[in-house]
């Protein structure tokens, strides 16, 4: 009999894992500069897409409970619905970035240091987690569930916060955008 073992079903994963981790942040900053000419600002999608951070969040901790709870199935669902919204909000930034000029922070004093703060610690944050939400998943689904644990024990908190943070962003600096 020849059985793969989890390792060599992850190692198909590997290249798709190195690129979509390198891709998804270039293609995005590319697309940051790129304006659609002739096309109205898309100002309605900021609170659509941090609700949809909210969302995400609250689908984060609702998988941590079913997990701990031992609701594998449920789990499984929450975690696609998570990876799921994480890419709208993903597109529906870039679409608003592609139709918008950026808004700048107006706020003064503490407010300001916390938005800048909160704002690198999301940028950042939200591309080193791509690999491990996708190593996470890729451990999930070729059952490696020892190694999946471990490693979901690094990206649950770093993806929460992620999503929370996106939220946060949005609450202080939306009194600023021209809608």
């Amino acid at each position: 009999m020849n059985k793969t073992t989890p390792e060599k079903e992850q190692s198909k994963y590997n290249k798709l894992i190195v690129v979509l981790s390198i891709l998804i942040p270039i293609i995005v900053a590319v697309l940051f500069g790129v304006k659609i000419p002739n096309v109205e600002p898309l100002t309605f999608l900021p609170p659509i897409y941090a609700t949809t951070n909210a969302i995400t969040a609250f689908v984060l901790i609702f998988a941590f409970i079913a997990i701990k709870n031992k609701n594998i199935n449920l789990h499984k669902r929450l975690m696609q619905i998570a990876i799921i919204l994480s890419v709208l909000f993903l597109v529906m930034y870039v679409v608003y970035h592609m139709t918008s000029d950026s808004t700048k922070y107006a706020g003064e004093g503490i407010l300001k240091y916390m938005y800048y703060i909160i704002l690198i610690t999301h940028i950042l944050l939200s591309i080193i987690v791509i690999p491990f939400v996708l190593i996470t998943y890729v451990r999930a689904i070729t059952n490696d569930i020892e190694r999946h644990k471990r490693i979901a024990k690094i990206t649950f908190p770093l993806w929460l916060y992620v999503a929370i943070s996106g939220v946060l962003v949005f609450i202080l600096i939306s009194p600023y955008y021209q809608y």
